[in-house]
C-alpha cells in the first residue's frame, strides 16, 4: 500500500560504470550533492570493489549531462512515483564543456555521446 508521501518521492536508479545498480528514493528537494552523501553514507553490500574515499568525488550523470551539486531532482522535472535512470561515477572535476568536441574536431561525424572510463 503506496501512501501520498511515497508518492511524492523521486525513485533513482544509479548505474555505477562496472554496471553494478541499485535502486534509491529520494525527495524532489534533494540536491545532486545531497544524494552523493547519502549514497556514500550508505554504500550498497556489493559496491565494495567501487568504494570511493569522499562523497565529493562521486558525480551523477541524468541524459548525458553532469549534475552540479546545487541541481535538486525537483529542477529536473523526474517523474514521481517512477524510477529514473542515472549514472554515478567517481570523477574529481567536472569536465570542460568543450573538451569532448576539441578532441574530435578533425573526424568528420562528430557523436554527442560520452565515454566513462
Amino acid at each position: 500500500m503506496s501512501s501520498q508521501k511515497d508518492l511524492d518521492m523521486v525513485h533513482l536508479r544509479l548505474i555505477l560504470v562496472s554496471g553494478k545498480t541499485q535502486d534509491f528514493t529520494f525527495s524532489p528537494n534533494d540536491s545532486a550533492t545531497d544524494i552523493a552523501k547519502h549514497v556514500f553514507d550508505n554504500w550498497p553490500a556489493g559496491w565494495e570493489e567501487e568504494q570511493v574515499s569522499s562523497p565529493s568525488i562521486l558525480r551523477l550523470i541524468f541524459q548525458g549531462r553532469f549534475l552540479h551539486g546545487n541541481v535538486t531532482l525537483g529542477a529536473l522535472k523526474l517523474p514521481q512515483g517512477r524510477t529514473t535512470v542515472m549514472h554515478l561515477v567517481a570523477r574529481e572535476t567536472l569536465p570542460e564543456p568543450n573538451s569532448h568536441g576539441q578532441r574530435n574536431r578533425e573526424k568528420t561525424t562528430e557523436s554527442n555521446c560520452c565515454l566513462l572510463l
